[in-house]
């Protein structure tokens, strides 16, 4: 088995890490991935890094690390520096790429001196972030909400343990029309594609609907609805996990306007 090479992002590193992984798999990837690019690259000044990991060549995988101070993902801290997102394509999953990421974002980490490395893990049977798989690594929970916990690794014996964001979204009404509160981050692929695909489709129904946007990467926003992806519709709210699709997202909002 051939041991994975870690360094951190090249030029020619951007396509496979901006898209997921996804490279050349439609335009509406590959026009998230030019947003999210051009996101990391601007969160570089503040202490952003992306290492990249290779088998024999051929690039496997990636992790993100970022001060918490800066996070659009969460959770909430100071001085601990955040793994928002680890992601090895699932042929090269077992081969030692995900501990050699996690191994250079620590590095990272302690280079710049924070006091602690924490990431979000789930407890259910997930192939995203496994919680399990961290907790291998030296990391104990910090805080667990069900299925789903803060997990750190302290450097310095005064870290303050993080915390979850805590949403307080609250429905404003508006008389005659059909209100969009849409919730985002374009440091999430996911979020990032759907929020562009509900712009489009609330665009269709014209005047009918007034579309809210609240963007995650502006602090304020964040820290006041503490709620980085979501979509509701006069208040419901409306997901599927995966990017949610364009019929649905005209479904929920014709349904709505039955009812105003």
């Amino acid at each position: 088995m051939a041991t994975p090479d870690v360094r951190e992002m090249t030029p020619e590193d951007e396509y496979f890490v901006s898209t997921c992984s996804h490279v050349n798999e439609s335009e509406e990837t590959d026009q998230c991935g030019h947003r999210r690019l051009a996101w990391l690259r601007s969160v570089g000044e503040k202490g952003l890094r992306v290492f990249v990991a290779s088998v024999e060549g051929k690039l496997v995988g990636f992790v993100y690390v970022l001060p918490i101070e800066v996070s659009p993902w969460g959770p909430l801290g100071d001085d601990l520096f955040v793994v928002p997102c680890l992601w090895v394509v699932p042929d090269a999953q077992g081969q030692g790429a995900g501990r050699a990421l996690m191994e250079a974002a620590e590095e990272e980490a302690r280079r710049q001196g924070v006091k602690g490395i924490v990431t979000t893990g789930h407890y259910h049977d997930f192939w995203f972030m496994p919680a399990t798989f961290f907790e291998k690594l030296g990391y104990e929970p910090a805080r667990r909400e069900g299925k789903t916990a803060l997990l750190w690794k302290r450097f310095d014996e005064s870290a303050e343990p993080p915390s979850f964001l805590a949403r307080t979204y609250e429905f404003a009404p508006v008389p005659g029309k059909v209100v969009i509160d849409l919730f985002y981050t374009t440091f999430c692929g996911t979020s990032d594609v759907e929020a562009q695909r509900v712009r489009e489709v609330a665009a269709d129904f014209g005047e009918a609907v007034v579309l809210n946007e609240y963007r995650a990467e502006d602090r304020d926003t964040l820290l006041r609805h503490q709620l980085p992806r979501a979509i509701f519709i006069n208040g419901r709210e409306i997901g599927w996990g995966y990017e949610a699709p364009r019929e649905g997202i005209a479904e929920a909002i014709t349904k709505a306007l039955s009812e105003v």
